[in-house]
């Protein structure tokens, strides 16, 4: 995993997500390297993440995407501040059957609320396996997020 160009804390943020985040684990990824705004995270195909036809479910590559965005952010952050993912459009251009697949994710624009990443991802051999289009919603970690669960309508 390289870290090499981030500071002390910004390392130990990234530490600590890697922590946090038992469902990456569950999955199966693991982070390549960071930098702010910049992450690579990889994904070893097995058995456990394939769909019926045989290949890597969407939802696989969906987490691949997701978690490279994340890791991507967290250089960005300030100490009160967290994030979270608001919007992903996923395109998958290739299934993904073998090997260990690479999801690079980089900011394209970082404003004071929202936070917007591209992605892709590349099977073992280079080849375009996904791209993905993510944006975050920065929130203060000061701040306790309420749902109004009387607003939500009944799903039956």
């Amino acid at each position: 995993m390289n870290l090499s160009s981030l500071s002390e804390r910004q390392r130990e943020r990234i530490e600590q997500a890697i922590r946090n985040v038992p469902f990456g684990d569950l999955v199966g990824i693991q982070l390549d390297a960071v930098e702010p705004g910049l992450a690579t995270m990889a994904l070893t195909v097995r058995d456990e993440l394939r769909q019926n036809n045989g290949v890597v479910h969407g939802g696989a590559i969906a987490t691949l995407i997701d978690s490279a965005a994340a890791f991507a952010i967290i250089p960005l952050l300030r100490d009160d501040e967290t994030t979270t993912t608001v919007d992903l459009t996923v395109s998958y251009v290739r299934p993904l059957r073998s090997g260990v697949a690479h999801a690079s994710a980089r900011v394209l624009r970082e404003g004071a609320r929202i936070i917007v990443l591209s992605a892709e991802v590349l099977d073992e051999g280079g080849n375009l396996a996904a791209t993905g289009l993510t944006t975050y919603l920065r929130l203060s970690k000061s701040k306790e997020i309420i749902v109004d669960t009387n607003s939500l309508a009944d799903v039956k």
